[in-house]
């Protein structure tokens, strides 16, 4: 099984976008929407600060009792934010996604973030490790 940081140097949108917990709300679901993301990272002088998602919005839009585009980043991010290493194995991020219901990971190697994993990630990985373990067993049973 493949590790962190194989998948992500094959990743093929590898962009990381990030967003300050001072922007404003509007502007981080404006870029969601732009970007067609599912979540930002949100930093701060260079480090990882939390995470905001569209669920993050969804979720707290109920209970800022005001217009939830006026509130700030920071009002709404996920500041706990549970992040996997690049020695770390798809499996692991799979089970950890699984058991803490998440579907984004950030990477931090020596407290600097190096890319962002979705779940969607994870599964086209496990996929094509399947399917490549199913191919070399075909193999395998006809001799080749």
């Amino acid at each position: 099984m493949k590790t962190v940081a194989e998948l992500l140097r094959t990743k093929t949108n590898a962009y990381l976008y990030s967003i300050s917990p001072d922007s404003s709300v509007l502007d981080a679901v404006k870029q969601l929407a732009e970007k067609r993301i599912g979540a930002l990272v949100v930093t701060a002088g260079g480090r990882l600060v939390g995470i905001v998602s569209e669920r993050d919005y969804v979720r707290k839009l109920a209970e800022l009792e005001r217009a939830a585009f006026d509130a700030k980043v920071s009002d709404i991010m996920t500041a706990e934010v549970i992040t996997v290493g690049p020695r770390d194995s798809v499996q692991h991020c799979l089970q950890l996604m699984t058991e803490r219901r998440l579907r984004h990971l950030p990477v931090v190697a020596e407290g600097e973030l190096i890319g962002l994993l979705s779940i969607g990630d994870l599964v086209k990985q496990t996929i094509d490790d399947q399917a490549s373990l199913i191919q070399q067993l075909e193999q395998y049973i006809r001799g080749e």
